[in-house]
């Protein structure tokens, strides 16, 4: 079985709720294993780390990806968001297969044929458009 790196904006109660779903109907229905960035430290340590939290939340969330075999990486909005991209980035430098999942129905591609912002959408493995494709996807692997 795979472990899966969930990507995606997750500082607001919503996306924190889509990722929390996301990352049972993962476990549950394909076996895999998903690291979720938003529990690999807490308020406190990001507290208590002080003028150093910034790096700190980096290299977590970094070495996180890199013991990754999969990324998933929600592309919602009409950017993707910073960290997320960031994320796509460090793993296609790797080598680590990115699964793009993009439920806004808004295309916003700055090329032919890309949902997204072309840098994003070529370092996509495949880019699926809601979490039944996604969980079909996931069972392949």
């Amino acid at each position: 079985m795979a472990t899966i790196y969930l990507a995606g904006p997750l500082f607001c109660g919503p996306r924190q709720a889509w990722h929390r779903a996301v990352k049972a109907r993962i476990e549950t229905e394909t076996g895999h294993a998903v690291i979720w960035p938003f529990e690999l430290f807490t308020q406190e340590a990001i507290e208590a780390w002080g003028q150093d939290a910034p790096r700190q939340v980096m290299t977590h969330c970094r070495d996180a990806l890199a013991a990754c075999s999969l990324v998933v990486a929600l592309l919602d909005g009409t950017q993707v968001d910073d960290g997320t991209a960031w994320e796509i980035g460090f793993a296609h430098a790797r080598c680590i297969t990115v699964l793009g999942v993009r439920t806004d129905s808004r295309n916003v591609g700055d090329v032919p044929g890309a949902v997204v912002n072309s840098m994003i959408h070529a370092s996509c493995e495949t880019i699926v458009r809601g979490v039944d494709d996604l969980v079909a996807l996931l069972r392949k692997y």
